[in-house]
């Protein structure tokens, strides 16, 4: 994989999670998603205010959503409750090396009142099954920091 030498914008998106819904919400406002599982109603909800997401955004909404369920599926797997106040933020960066393009997302994973070790655990496994995660592996760089406090 490249390393971007030169990163020309990032979208930024933060997943929160509560019983009944999540949320996706992009940098500045400009995207406001309220997430549901397939099939569950109501469907997602896309709310751009001005200036319109980018694409960088969108890709960090969807991928954090995707990712948010799977965080869920290997909790319960591990018979882990997860904190009401679970959040997971996504950056990902366009940027450039030479004249080369490339996108690399770093991944901010907050699981307070969780023993570090389990919440580490539960951030991989669920980076190994998001089918989202699968699909960039070993094509961008990813970086995974997770925060229990």
């Amino acid at each position: 994989m490249s390393k971007i030498e030169k990163v020309l914008m990032t979208g930024k998106t933060n997943t929160t999670v509560n019983n009944t819904a999540g949320a996706s919400r992009g940098h500045y406002d400009s995207l406001n998603i309220q997430l549901s599982s397939p099939g569950a109603k109501p469907a997602h909800v896309f709310s751009a205010i001005q200036p319109h997401p980018t694409a960088e955004q969108l890709f960090a909404g969807a991928w954090s959503a995707c990712y948010t369920a799977a965080i869920g599926l290997v909790a319960r797997e591990k018979k882990v409750v997860l904190p009401p106040d679970l959040s997971v933020e996504i950056e990902v960066d366009l940027g450039q090396t030479g004249q080369a393009y490339f996108i690399q997302a770093r991944f901010h994973v907050r699981l307070p009142g969780v023993a570090q070790e389990v919440a580490e655990a539960i951030a991989h496994g669920a980076h190994d099954i998001c089918p989202y995660s699968k699909a960039t592996r070993g094509n961008i760089d990813v970086a995974l920091n997770v925060l229990t406090s």
